[in-house]
Formats: structure tokens, sequence, C-alpha cells
């Protein structure tokens, strides 16, 4: 079926009449569908290879752009259409999307004049740390159970199995090299400590949050003044710790450089990055953190590179079965990289809790 076709199954305002891509996505396939009636909208295949309960991931959109919408009206917000997400039903159901058994389809309204930045500086980290506390504390009251669209997506214990694991099996070969063996040595060191978010929410010490868990400049939507309207990709909410949102981004861009440079003299952890979103964040999401989560958040930025680390470890010793690479020691160049990060992260904690 054509894409025109599939966006004929939506209860769209007015007739489709035209269909071409948008945005460069790495996961789902987008296009902007023009009509003859007020709107435009954002047709997207869902790739269910990698969510594969789209009931499940349609129900947590659903729950968390109601929630969210009925929380800024009450507020007296206008031009409500900004500032969340609106998701159609089909014509003749009221599920919001559509499959022909083989592919999946949804359609959101398209907003016009606003704007996605790549940029990761101060400001815009600032901005972020703010869009997205904010978004989790509008969600704190949510009456609805949200299930896991990606399941263990951030469980740190998880990952230390798979690299013991993938140390047992060394399926590659890679372990008699002693730099590699070295790397066992110092992220093994460290496992009991960066497994500690899933012990204390085991004793009852840490709260589970509706998060993001795409925390990245790219996924908030700005106004032509440069005003954050909405956080958009919302396809990996879901309950987590916020650690999840507060260290999924500093990892990123709070590395001076790209996590993949083979140059670990350029990694390093920022911290006017660290300042500006962490001003932000606690600022919308201070409101509700428990003592406990706001002493942590140190610890959540040393604990995605390290996450991060570890997984690109694993896929290196079980033969890059699961990253794509560009060349053989592509993943050992990101697992060193990774580590480097997470040693500045670490030895930047001291500073990070005073300026907390």
């Amino acid at each position: 079926m054509e894409t025109i076709d599939i966006a004929r199954q939506f209860a769209l305002e007015g007739e489709p009449t035209g269909v071409k891509p948008l945005g460069n996505g790495l996961i789902n396939d987008t296009f902007k569908v023009s009509t003859n009636g007020p709107h435009s909208y954002v047709l997207q295949r869902i790739n269910n290879a990698i969510f594969q309960d789209v009931d499940l991931l349609q129900h947590n959109i659903s729950a968390v752009t109601n929630h969210i919408r009925a929380k800024l009206a009450a507020a007296g917000e206008k031009d409500l259409d900004r500032k969340v997400l609106k998701f159609l039903p089909l014509k003749d159901s009221p599920k919001t999307y559509w499959t022909d058994g083989k592919t999946y389809w949804r359609v959101s309204l398209f907003i016009p004049d606003a704007f996605t930045y790549e940029a990761v500086t101060p400001e815009y980290s600032y901005y972020a740390g703010k869009a997205f506390g904010n978004f989790e504390a509008m969600l704190t009251d949510l009456p609805e159970k949200l299930g896991e669209t990606i399941p263990d997506f951030h469980n740190m214990e998880l990952r230390a199995r798979q690299l013991h694991e993938a140390i047992e099996a060394d399926a590659a070969g890679r372990l008699a090299r002693p730099e590699v063996r070295e790397m066992v040595d110092n992220l093994l060191k460290y496992e009991d400590e960066m497994t500690a978010a899933e012990r204390l929410y085991r004793e009852g010490k840490l709260p589970k949050r509706i998060c993001h868990c795409d925390t990245k400049v790219n996924n908030m939507m700005f106004d032509a003044d440069g005003n954050v309207l909405c956080v958009i990709d919302l396809d990996t909410v879901m309950p987590s710790f916020v650690f999840s949102d507060f260290g999924d981004f500093l990892r990123t861009a709070a590395n001076f450089t790209a996590e993949d440079d083979p140059d670990t003299s350029k990694v390093g952890f920022n911290m006017e990055i660290f300042k500006a979103f962490s001003k932000g964040y606690l600022e919308s999401a201070g409101v509700f953190l428990t003592p406990i989560e706001k002493e942590n958040l140190p610890y959540a930025a040393c604990l995605f590179p390290y996450m991060q680390c570890v997984r690109f470890f694993a896929d290196y010793l079980n033969g890059d079965t699961y990253y794509k690479i560009k060349y053989p020691e592509h993943n050992w160049d990101r697992t060193r990289n990774q580590w480097a990060l997470f040693c500045s992260a670490r030895e930047n904690v001291p500073a990070m809790k005073a300026l907390l």
C-alpha cells in the first residue's frame, strides 16, 4: 500500500495531497503528509523489530500526551497542539496505529514553525534540563500504569550479566590481548558500585518514575523565538530511574568529543554542560525529587558512560554482533572512549556534588 493510502486510514481533517520524507531518524521512517485541510501531519512507520509490543507503545504515548494536555489546559495554556504531541485515531477505531500485519504506522499532527537543534551548548543544555525535568514533573501523578517499551533498557545488572557471559564465551577470541584483559579487570572493579540503583530499588529506597529515556537536545521542539514548545520522540517513555534522563543526556552532551573517537586524549567530562543541564533540571524536577535521587545525580553521570562502555565491550568480545561497525576495531575504540569518559566523570564527582 502506498504511504498516501496508509495516511487515509487515519481521521485526518481533509484529504491527503502529498507525502514526502521528513527528518533523518535512525529508528522509524518518517514522512510529512500535506492535505487540502487546515493541517499537515506526520506519518511514521514504527520499527516493530525494536518496539515489539506496539499496543503497549501506543498506550504509553497516549496516556502521557493526554495527561500532559489535560494539565496544560488546566493551567490555562493556549495553543495546546504546539505544546504537546497529538496522535490521531483511525477513521473506524480508537486505535492510534494501523497495521497490515507486517508493518505498523501512526499519524500525529505536524507542528508548523517549530525547530529542533543539534547544538550542545550550555544554553541548550539548560533548556534541555528544564524541559525534561518538567516533563517528568508533569507525569508524577499519571494514574495509568505504563509498561517498558524496551524491557530492561537501562538495567545495569542485566548489562553486567551480559558482560560476564561475553567474557566466559570469548566468542571472538579477543581476551588473549593484554589490553583487553586489562579492560575486563577495570570494568569488574566498579561493577558493584555501578549496580547500586537496582539494589536501592529492591530495598524500597529508590522510586521509579515515568522518564523519557532518550534525553537528547534534538528531542525538543522550539518556536521561532527560541522558546521550548514540547518534548518529542516519546517511544522510550516508560518507568525508569530519573538517572536515565539525567545520566543519558550527559553521556553524549558532556563528552568533549564523539563517543567513537579513538583518540582518548580528547575525551573528557565537560563540567560547563553538567552545570547548565543540572541547573535547568533541578529548577523543574526539584519539586518532586527525593533526597536520595538528588544525592545520586553524580552517580548517574558516571553510570551511563560505564553502562555504554560495558555494552560496547561485550559486543566487541562477542564479535560485533549488535552495534554496526565501520572498521574491525570500532567497538574497541568505543569501549576505550567510554571508559575514559567514565574515569573523567568519576574524577569530577566532588565538583558535581559541590555544584548540586
